[in-house]
């Protein structure tokens, strides 16, 4: 971005760059939970959930782009190792360590509403100081809420299968 784009951010810079870097921090880590989700997954309703975790998988991955083309507009530079990524996170990574469909589809609902939570903030944030940023988190959260949708209505549909 250009001087005259950075001018026309009415907020600290530097606090903003470090509030994208923690969200795109969590979308690596949402991006990689979800694809390696994929890959393990057993159980019931295995393909329809392997094929929702695939396509949030690669939701998740554009929004870490988008997030990382807004920091370098901004001037600052996206964190470069999964290390920064694990320490900067929001959210956190929640090792798919059992890989039952039910406990990956929990697992990714906490994901998706901890995300949830934090583009609200950063919504509220640069509400009125920044509209490209505002643009851009209205837009992630639009897609993590209707992540969040998709995985609870799985998670429905396995509640009336097991009965």
């Amino acid at each position: 971005m250009g001087t005259k784009g950075r001018e026309i951010v009415a907020m600290d810079l530097e606090e903003l760059i470090k509030t994208l870097n923690k969200a795109y921090a969590d979308e690596w880590l949402a991006y990689y939970q979800y694809w390696i989700g994929a890959k393990v997954a057993v159980g019931m309703m295995r393909e329809s959930i392997v094929q929702e975790l695939e396509q949030h998988a690669n939701e998740e991955l554009e929004h870490a782009e988008k997030l990382a083309n807004r920091i370098i507009q901004l001037g600052g530079t996206p964190l470069i190792t999964p290390e920064d990524w694990l320490r900067e996170s929001n959210c956190g990574y929640d090792a798919p360590a059992n890989s039952d469909t039910g406990v990956l589809l929990d697992q990714n609902i906490k994901g998706e509403q901890c995300a949830i939570a934090i583009y609200k903030q950063l919504v509220d944030m640069v509400s009125g100081k920044d509209d490209l940023t505002h643009h851009l988190a209205l837009e992630i959260l639009e897609d993590e809420v209707e992540h969040e949708e998709d995985l609870e209505a799985l998670r429905e549909d396995m509640k009336v299968l097991k009965k």
